[in-house]
């Protein structure tokens, strides 16, 4: 059994006073099942491009195996070629039967190696790839979110396949991904690495009475250092006092006091001095362990919403509607009546090219700020698209919205604020809730990460006052934790939200009620 090993291991990118990882040491074996989390901009992607060699670093990284990455990075004229063609240009030593071999594991057919690669779906291309992944023997796979931009079927079919592997580590950020195919776990805490054995949810709720315990004892820890403090300041108060009589007395009063009484008094407060400092020495001691039982603390700190009412119980009628595409024989949303009334929280489900953006954008075009404001967005659509049936959104609606697509974010972020017309103060204290280091503020948003992109687009649609929420795809890239905080939030202010999410858990959680694009619903 052979292991990845990890030694000293410190590294920062140039130019940038921030250590991403400072003499991290740890071990996993080569042939576990090993999920990888952490926060956003915690470095998960950085490491793996360690391991890669991309980077210099100092310390050691030492693994017998050769590695592999995906996604694989290939250039894009590829993308109009089959995958049987340029599939030995993005790794070595693949040969076509034993990527046939993995496609059948993914019940898919062998002839998709020979359709131009543009024209698959997400999934496709995504068991594709991973089908040429696993087709080489005795490498050691570097998986990079796997799941993001898929439907629930291609996420299920992904989960199967990767739940028959081993030999891998998942950077992911998909609980019920983690839950079925991992048994271990390696965790980028707040302040160090850990190793564990088990999935996510077996981590997680070791880590919650963790973290319980450590809390109990940080407040024994503060008794005691009170209490010590306490005692520190009444003795060295006596120190002074009892020093202060070492020169000088009254006869008459103390008249059992002699000249030689001086040198009992120093040595007494000498002995009381130290004990002061042996108490200075105790608390600090005290302190130290004190500050080691926060450190690794998930601090989730509540974030606030206030969503708007609504003068009306219904908000979008639905009734019957179908649309389609200039030049496309079939129609992406056929016939699909539903209703969204006020509290309600739909999750728009269906595989992709169902409809589900399509729908979004059908919705948005009804409103008049939204064809004024994103033109951009709204045009192809507006030029394109042919609806029939009724699709009615309630007169004057505010709506606050998130686009699955970051490519719009760049130039600096006060840019950003202001052509959102959003409050600054208010808009990066609620990034910071969102675990947003101060030091991103200064970047231009393309320079930051997925993750962090997301964070600012959700951002600007919660401090973005509303009475309907339109969430697409709000989730990707965004890590486990902030997920879990954006659940909490939603679940405690209950806003009306039309939302398209892959997350099962997510969904289960927050929605009252599912439609599916792309066929009838009554």
């Amino acid at each position: 059994m052979s292991k990845l090993e990890v030694t000293d291991l410190t590294f920062s990118y140039e130019n940038s006073p921030d250590l991403i990882f400072d003499h991290v040491s740890f071990s996993v074996d080569t042939d576990w099942k090993l999920g990888f989390i952490g926060r956003n901009g915690k470095g998960k992607t950085t490491f793996l491009n360690l391991l890669l060699g991309k980077y210099e670093y100092t310390g050691r990284i030492r693994c017998p195996e050769a590695f592999d990455y995906f996604p694989f990075r290939f250039p894009d004229r590829f993308r109009d070629l089959p995958l049987s063609e340029f599939m030995t240009e993005i790794t070595d030593h693949v040969e076509d039967w034993r990527v046939m071999i993995e496609l059948a594991k993914l019940n898919l057919s062998a002839e998709l190696l020979y359709r131009p690669f543009r024209l698959l779906s997400n999934g496709e291309q995504t068991k594709l790839l991973l089908a040429v992944l696993f087709s080489r023997e005795n490498l050691f796979l570097l998986i990079d979110e796997p799941t993001n931009h898929l439907d629930r079927a291609s996420r299920d079919a992904v989960r199967d396949y990767l739940n028959s592997k081993k030999s891998f580590i998942l950077v992911s950020h998909d609980r019920d991904l983690l839950d079925a195919v991992t048994d271990h776990m390696l965790v980028l805490n707040r302040e160090t690495i850990e190793v564990r054995n088990g999935n996510f949810s077996t981590w997680w709720e070791n880590k919650e009475k963790q973290d319980a315990f450590n809390l109990a004892e940080n407040e024994k820890h503060l008794k005691e250092i009170g209490k010590l403090k306490a005692a520190s300041r009444r003795m060295d108060s006596w120190a002074d006092k009892n020093e202060g009589t070492k020169i000088g007395f009254d006869p008459i009063k103390e008249h059992d006091r002699f000249m030689d009484s001086r040198a009992y008094i120093g040595a007494k407060t000498k002995k009381a001095q130290s004990r002061v400092k042996s108490m200075e020495k105790r608390i600090d001691r005290e302190i130290e362990e004190k500050e080691g039982l926060l450190k690794d603390i998930e601090k989730e700190t509540p974030l606030e919403l206030r969503p708007m009412h609504y003068h009306k119980d219904r908000l979008i009628f639905c009734r019957n509607f179908s649309l389609s595409y200039q030049g496309k024989a079939e129609p992406v949303i056929n016939d699909l009546s539903f209703e969204l009334m006020d509290g309600d929280r739909i999750a728009l489900t269906g595989a992709n090219g169902s409809g589900k953006s399509s729908l979004i954008k059908a919705i948005l075009r009804r409103v008049p700020e939204f064809r004024t404001r994103y033109p951009e967005y709204l045009d192809t659509y507006l030029a394109n698209a042919e609806e029939s049936g009724t699709l009615d959104v309630g007169s004057g609606l505010i709506i606050s919205y998130i686009n699955q697509d970051t490519s719009h974010l760049h130039g600096p972020m006060d840019d950003f604020i202001k052509k959102g017309g959003l409050d600054e103060v208010i808009f990066k204290a609620v990034l910071r809730k969102l675990d947003f280091e101060r030091g991103q503020f200064s970047k231009n948003l393309e320079e930051l990460s997925e993750g962090q992109k997301k964070k600012v687009l959700i951002a600007a649609s919660l401090v973005t006052p509303a009475q309907l929420y339109i969430w697409d795809e709000p989730l990707n890239y965004i890590d486990v934790f902030s997920r879990m905080q954006i659940e909490e939030l939603l679940l405690r202010f209950r806003p009306t939200m039309l939302f398209v999410e892959h997350d099962v858990r997510f969904t289960e959680k927050i929605a009252t009620k599912e439609i599916r694009a792309g066929s009838v619903n009554r």
